[in-house]
């Protein structure tokens, strides 16, 4: 599979990555062992998790199947997470107390003695980013976490926090985690060009719109037993009622008819679509069982049409809003 690097000082990761939120919830113990074996067979580097995926039982699925595979941690790169509140970690958030806490807990849930990127998994509106820049710093030294990143940042902030780590001596991001995807195409205004400015790289996250983008869904139709909204319709971000709106459907339409004519499975072609992107190092990609990340790993080979590229990009292009945007446009392009 091939590789890339993270920014210019950043791990060599695979263009495929491993999402592991399933892991503990709808992949139990033996299913998750299986989605790690099979994704590093296939030449998968990039293993992420988060502490406050299933409460911790994620990062201790991980720390199991590292314990039963000798060699496993020196061929992947391992990321996780912290930010948010799970048992028995009171304070959450970016203080620099908390994260040293909440590392301590990873390290010993996955059984290593470093991570290779750590990462905020979100901002912190009552805590200074200084914050952030210390642990990182104070991480980095102690041999605990190798690199650090950053998960759901705006702009603005991502360049904060990247000046921030250098002004207190810490090594700065070299990965931005944001939600991506046909769906989701609003982090090209700020956030993706932001880390592409600081030579960061990204792993994005839902870049099958979680779920939305593999045709399981339907206009008109109840969401199949076993799909995410078929157990839960109002499940967060991805909900019907939040997600089902017709110009989701205009590009779940256009997908499936673009994939029909092309024989390649519309999953794959929103995957690929992502990995085409600019300033896309690694997209995301989790999976209930072995047999459905393998209908992801091929993607990581597949060029799309042009043709078919700009009928995507036509029918997925966000509202751009009137100010600053749009307006940005207009005087940029005065003369």
């Amino acid at each position: 599979m091939e590789q890339r690097t993270l920014g210019p000082d950043g791990p060599r990761v695979s263009r495929v990555a491993l999402g592991t939120m399933t892991f503990g919830q709808e992949a139990d113990e033996q299913a998750s062992h299986a989605i790690l074996d099979t994704y590093l067979t296939a030449g998968g580097t990039l293993v992420d998790t988060a502490d406050v995926y299933s409460d911790g039982e994620s990062e201790r699925i991980i720390g199991r199947w590292l314990g039963k595979n000798a060699t496993a941690r020196d061929q992947i790169v391992l990321a996780t997470k912290g930010r948010f509140p799970i048992t028995d970690q009171p304070g959450p958030g970016l203080s620099r107390d908390y994260l040293r806490r909440a590392l301590d807990a990873s390290l010993y849930r996955l059984g290593v003695d470093h991570i290779d990127i750590y990462q905020a998994h979100g901002p912190d509106p009552r805590v200074p980013l200084d914050e952030f820049a210390l642990f990182a710093e104070e991480a980095q030294a102690a041999g605990k976490v190798t690199h650090v990143g950053l998960s759901n940042f705006p702009g603005w902030q991502t360049s904060l926090a990247h000046a921030l780590c250098r002004q207190h001596g810490a090594r700065p991001p070299v990965s931005l985690q944001p939600q991506y995807s046909l769906l989701v195409r609003e982090p090209e205004w700020e956030i993706m060009p932001a880390a592409e400015a600081l030579g960061m790289g990204t792993m994005v996250w839902g870049p099958l719109g979680a779920g939305w983008l593999t045709g399981k869904y339907r206009r008109d139709e109840r969401p199949p037993a076993g799909s995410r909204l078929g157990d839960d319709p109002n499940r967060g971000l991805e909900a019907l009622d939040r997600r089902g709106t017709e110009r989701t459907w205009r590009i779940v339409d256009t997908l499936l008819r673009l994939a029909g004519e092309a024989g390649v499975p519309p999953a794959q072609v929103a995957l690929a679509w992502v990995l085409q992107r600019p300033g896309v190092t690694s997209a995301l990609v989790g999976a209930r069982t072995p047999q459905q990340l393998t209908t992801s790993l091929p993607v990581a080979d597949l060029r799309l049409d042009p043709a078919l590229v700009a009928q995507l990009e036509e029918v997925s292009a966000p509202q751009t809003p009137d100010y600053p945007y749009r307006f940005v446009e207009e005087i940029s392009a005065m003369r």
